[in-house]
């Protein structure tokens, strides 16, 4: 077998052990004679499948009873717009322009109320975030909405604002990477295809109170009440990426939890951006050094040329996804929840030996 490290944006890299177990399963779910993906989502054996991996992100994310945790179609991009539609409705909301992502949050957000902008990083070129304890919310605000990770710029808050409205938060990029104070959050949301499993399901824990409040003039799949009422199940849910979801999260489980991945996000990002900080100049991150990303670390090479080699011959190497996204350019490496720690080293010590060799 022939694995490489993938060091892609997303989806992600999973771990190897569930999707040995998943091909082990694929074709003959359990002995019943057919796969999972092919069976009725209303059979025990897919029931089990779904209510267990809501009770491990539950478990490992240790999200009070108050919060319900849903697992949607769409990626979080339908988010962007499921968010307003049911909680803004017509109101107040502030959020953070922080790059990318954030930036499309806050495009469909005005479409439903009236977006107040707390932090805008566009004069910097989304290369900053503010302190926490500078961001403020206007007055009736309804929820701040905060991108904990932009996967593109390679920026993370280390810390969240205390602010009096919920944070409505993003964690697409670094969910499950790090604890989470839930006296914070009203609602956290993510893609689950960078640290949760593969592309098309999308988790939403969501705080009672606001869910008691969302609006009640929406079509059926964009309200959050019946999916919630429905434990998921409303409709037909993305059965293999919440099948593959709940392999990933008993994974994590054996790791150690939530503090085994906080060290291992900790000591993949001490490799690499030691290798950017100890190359005298060869390498440079953009980013505020406090708003670093554990999770997308990105970089620059002294010319677009070297950072066309750089990307071909680590991937003659084995290590595949190293170009930066195409609206910024240069270099960028995404190390998620199932990168090994071995991956991080291989690129730090060929990152070390590339600058030696070109300088």
């Amino acid at each position: 077998m022939n694995r490489i490290f993938n060091f892609s944006a997303g989806p992600c890299t999973l771990p190897l052990s569930c999707i040995e177990e998943a091909a082990s399963e694929f074709v003959d779910y359990q002995g019943l004679g057919m796969s999972l993906i092919e069976m009725s989502h209303r059979t025990k054996p897919y029931d089990d499948v779904h209510m267990a991996a809501i009770a491990d992100m539950r478990e490992i994310l240790e999200i009070p009873e108050n919060f319900k945790i849903l697992f949607l179609g769409g990626g979080a991009t339908l988010q962007f717009t499921m968010i307003p539609m049911n909680i803004l409705n017509g109101g107040t909301a502030d959020y953070t322009a922080t790059g990318t992502w954030a930036n499309k949050a806050i495009a469909d957000a005005k479409k439903f109320g009236t977006i107040n902008i707390a932090f805008d990083g566009k004069e910097d070129k989304f290369m900053t975030l503010p302190n926490p304890a500078d961001v403020k919310v206007s007055e009736g605000s309804k929820y701040l909405h905060i991108t904990s990770n932009e996967t593109i710029g390679g920026i993370q808050w280390q810390d969240f604002p205390e602010v009096d409205a919920p944070i409505v938060c993003d964690m697409s990029s670094d969910i499950m990477s790090r604890r989470i104070d839930w006296s914070k959050f009203g609602v956290v949301y993510c893609g689950a295809q960078k640290n949760l499993g593969p592309a098309g399901c999308a988790v939403v824990i969501i705080r009672d109170d606001i869910l008691a409040e969302t609006s009640t003039d929406l079509t059926a799949y964009l309200d959050y009440k019946i999916h919630a009422s429905k434990d998921s199940m409303y409709n037909t849910p993305p059965v293999f990426p919440i099948y593959m979801l709940g392999k990933t999260l008993k994974w994590v489980k054996a790791q150690g939890g939530i503090d085994a991945m906080a060290k291992l996000a900790d000591a993949r990002a001490e490799l690499i951006y030691g290798a950017i900080d100890n190359s005298n100049g060869f390498y440079n991150c953009p980013v505020q050094e406090s708003a670093r990303s554990k999770m997308n670390i990105v970089f620059r090479l002294p010319s677009e040329e070297l950072e066309a080699q750089f990307v071909a011959e680590a991937a003659a190497l084995g290590m595949s996804g190293l170009k930066g996204h195409r609206s910024v350019g240069g270099c960028r490496a995404s190390v998620y929840n199932a990168m090994p720690v071995e991956g991080a080293k291989a690129l730090a010590d060929f990152m070390a030996e590339f600058a030696a060799k070109n300088s």
